[in-house]
């Protein structure tokens, strides 16, 4: 006999416990708390105890740091004018990303070549262009960049000034004829409370 050849119950909804018998006490029907019942839950205590000792396996090394603090200093400043590839709402200096890793990685060798600030952002925008740059210079290429969020807000403002006017300009305030205003006068006198 199959489950849904039988009427339902609220029988059917009742937990057994592993044992196959119903442990309740008092009208409510809530289930007692025992050393059995945590017993038959403690795998799952286990697994979750031994899931938070494996934690620190994934734990990753810290990136090494320049030799003096200096040049960390200026790969900060540098990694913080340029955009995550990965992320592209962090700095490269904020995010964790691998390719971020890896750009740190590179800026710091180029420090250690004795490259200057410009020259290195020269590299990057030269490899992966001007959008790596948070402040991108204005040049015809970025003109979207620069000023596409300010030609969008005008437009929907100017569409909604539009839209707003020919709506004013369509209702028309016309006065009710003399069979509109009879009607009124029924549907007021009959909604009045007073009489």
């Amino acid at each position: 006999m199959k489950m849904f050849d039988k009427p339902f119950t609220t029988q059917m909804l009742r937990r057994k416990s592993p044992w196959g018998t119903q442990r309740r006490h008092g009208s409510g029907g809530e289930s007692r708390f025992s050393l059995r019942s945590l017993c038959a839950s403690a795998p799952l205590w286990l697994i979750f105890f031994f899931s938070l000792l494996a934690l620190p396996a994934l734990a990753k090394e810290a990136e090494p740091l320049a030799a003096d603090a200096v040049t960390e200093k200026r790969l900060v400043e540098i990694s913080s004018e340029l955009r995550c590839l990965v992320c592209q709402n962090e700095s490269l200096a904020a995010s964790n990303a691998e390719l971020a890793h890896d750009l740190r990685r590179e800026i710091r060798t180029l420090l250690k070549n004795g490259k200057s600030d410009s020259e290195i952002m020269a590299f990057m925008v030269e490899r992966y262009g001007d959008f790596v740059r948070y402040r991108p210079p204005l040049k015809a290429s970025t003109l979207v960049l620069w000023f596409g969020p300010l030609l969008l807000l005008i437009g929907g403002l100017s569409a909604l000034f539009l839209y707003l006017r020919r709506r004013n300009q369509a209702i028309s305030d016309a006065p009710l004829s003399a069979g509109e205003s009879s009607q009124a006068d029924r549907l007021l006198q009959a909604n009045d409370p007073r009489q």
